[in-house]
């Protein structure tokens, strides 16, 4: 129940939609989703693999949300929306992500020995927005944002905003509690989610204004 209770405090700090938790509870998929996958999870981790492929199924059909039995999703991750979300089976996400519809966790597609690790990971309180792709054995790092739509493809430092395709970095913030991993959180951390989209925002504005004025 701790990490149920821990997944509908993620819903109401990142939704201003949210009423109350009875009705995040009752009506978000995402915590339906993430439910479901730690009981998929159970039976996996027991050697029940057709038991748990089957649950999985049960809750990408019920939800819309596709997640490998064996996938490592801590408590406290808040999936929004959730239509089309894929999350495949050697991810790692951890507390405080925020993923958006359409949203893909996927390999490269290099068939990768089984048992390899061929899925990222997702360091704590990152954003993924809607549409973003993060594919192959690679490392989103803590409070980064992934632009909606993006494709990438690399390593992503602590901190920083990506968009296109392929991603590219286009901001590092840098604060003492970045830097010093102290009690202090990321200049992020603090903020709702709407502040950093609307700062995402304005750096590509400002980056699209810099290149049009150097053409």
């Amino acid at each position: 129940m701790l990490k149920i209770s821990k997944d509908i405090t993620a819903a109401m700090n990142n939704d201003p939609a949210a009423r109350n938790r009875f009705e995040v509870f009752l009506t978000y998929q995402g915590v339906h989703a993430l439910h479901n996958h730690r009981v998929a999870g159970f039976f996996y981790k027991i050697h029940l693999k057709l038991l748990a492929r089957m649950i999985a199924g049960w809750g990408r059909f019920t939800t819309g949300i596709e997640i490998h039995p064996a996938a490592k999703i801590a408590p406290g991750v808040f999936i929004d929306h959730g239509a089309g979300v894929v999350i495949g089976e050697t991810a790692v996400v951890e507390e405080g992500v925020v993923i958006y519809q359409g949203v893909t966790l996927g390999g490269k597609g290099d068939h990768a020995a089984k048992g390899q690790k061929r899925h990222p990971t997702i360091k704590k309180s990152a954003v993924i927005y809607a549409g973003a792709k993060v594919l192959g054995d690679i490392t989103v790092g803590e409070y980064s944002v992934i632009g909606a739509g993006s494709v990438v493809l690399k390593d992503v430092p602590p901190c920083a905003t990506v968009v296109g395709v392929p991603g590219r970095i286009i901001k590092i913030r840098t604060c003492d509690g970045c830097a010093n991993k102290g009690k202090e959180a990321c200049c992020l951390s603090e903020k709702s989610l709407s502040a950093s989209s609307e700062k995402t925002d304005d750096i590509a504005d400002s980056s699209s204004g810099a290149e049009n004025q150097n053409e």
